[in-house]
């Protein structure tokens, strides 16, 4: 059992602050590696996850996409930190909490993409221009903000 499940066994279902990390990977064609997510209902999202007890938000990042992805990145260039009400959740379950979501973004990566069929449907390279729509709101808020911040003159779109 890890933290969070620890956790909620004390308090139930009430509100808590929970910090977890995502990672834009971008692969040799400027492709954004996307998560298409068992929960919420099939939609697309940036991997990542909640911390740990004695892990630093890098840590997490690493650790979460190897999870889910089977994929390592060494570099991690900081997007933004991203906290406040509109990062309330209410889980199915009836838990509720705040994320502060520390985004990072790699440019490249090592391994062979493998899915982790407990928590994902499939992956996927997308072009920033052929992005899903169907994308979790707070990471489409993360994505817009990387596209803008660090892509705005690059070309990334199939030629």
């Amino acid at each position: 059992m890890g933290y969070i499940e620890e956790l909620r066994e004390i308090v139930g279902h009430r509100p808590l602050i929970f910090v977890g990390s995502v990672t834009v990977v971008v692969d040799n064609l400027g492709r954004l590696l996307l998560q298409q997510r068992k929960f919420p209902n099939g939609a697309w999202g940036i991997p990542g996850g909640l911390m740990e007890l004695g892990e630093s938000t890098e840590d997490v990042a690493r650790r979460e996409l190897y999870e889910e992805t089977g994929l390592s990145v060494d570099q991690l260039n900081l997007i933004n930190v991203y906290s406040g009400p509109q990062n309330y959740i209410k889980a199915e379950n009836g838990d509720e909490f705040y994320v502060v979501t520390v985004a990072y973004y790699s440019e490249g990566y090592e391994g062979e993409l493998n899915v982790d069929k407990s928590e994902s449907i499939k992956f996927d390279f997308f072009y920033p221009d052929e992005l899903p729509g169907n994308i979790v709101k707070s990471h489409k808020v993360i994505l817009d903000e990387f596209l803008a911040k660090y892509y705005s003159n690059k070309k990334l779109s199939k030629e």
